[in-house]
């Protein structure tokens, strides 16, 4: 006869998969969109050995899937709701835990940060096309999945190309979520230069499932 104790074992099957802060960081990495194992080590900065072994401890879990794309592994979020239950897991942390919120106050929201932009907000000014939006993670996350109308400006590439952004309009900035920090780092340096500058209030995984639109394709250059 089935025991409560072979159930709970199965849902512990779960936390054991996240149990490693490496493999939390690569789920967050796969709610951004599929990746190969050698993208997702260059992200991470782990070996892809080590990428490997822990994208097969989610994959046991049954919170990641694996396909054959030529001599490439290429990875992804099982389905919308592991990237539901990582949020939940985030929010939940943030709530219990006063390192989050110590992380948040330290490097997320800055000094006297004027309020993030909502995902609605956004959108309507979107569709007035009277802001201009930059997408700040890597050319291959954008290349996965952006905002319509995004222009990619990759962190590290922000200061070389401020020349390209019109000064006349607000520039909101996205990245991964809420506790990302290329956004804040490219609104604090946006500012630095003059540029009225804001971050939106999470990023592109919620805009997602929050149903709204995206784009995928290559890098929109200015």
């Amino acid at each position: 006869m089935a025991r409560d104790a072979d159930l709970y074992e199965q849902f512990a099957r779960i936390g054991k998969a996240l149990g490693s802060a490496r493999r939390v960081e690569l789920l967050d990495l796969l709610c951004q969109g599929e990746r190969s194992v050698d993208a997702l080590a260059r992200t991470s900065g782990m070996t892809v050995t080590n990428t490997s072994q822990h994208l097969q401890a989610l994959r046991a879990a049954r919170l990641v899937e694996a396909r054959k794309e030529g001599t490439k592994v290429i990875y992804r979020v099982a389905d919308e709701q592991v990237c539901r239950f990582f949020f939940s897991l985030r929010e939940l942390a943030g709530a219990r835990l006063a390192e989050v919120e110590q992380f948040v106050r330290r490097y997320v929201e800055g000094s006297g940060e004027l309020e993030p932009v909502s995902r609605a907000e956004l959108l309507a000014r979107a569709k007035r096309d009277d802001v201009v939006i930059l997408d700040v993670r890597p050319p291959d996350e954008y290349a996965s999945g952006h905002i319509p109308g995004a222009v990619s400006v990759p962190l590290e590439e922000l200061e070389q190309r401020l020349a390209s952004l019109p000064r006349d309009s607000e520039v909101v900035a996205y990245c991964r979520g809420p506790y990302c920090l290329l956004a804040p780092r490219a609104v604090e340096l946006l500012r630095e230069r003059g540029f009225r500058a804001r971050r939106l209030e999470d990023g592109l995984p919620e805009w997602r499932l929050a149903g709204l639109p995206i784009a995928v394709g290559a890098e929109k250059r200015r």
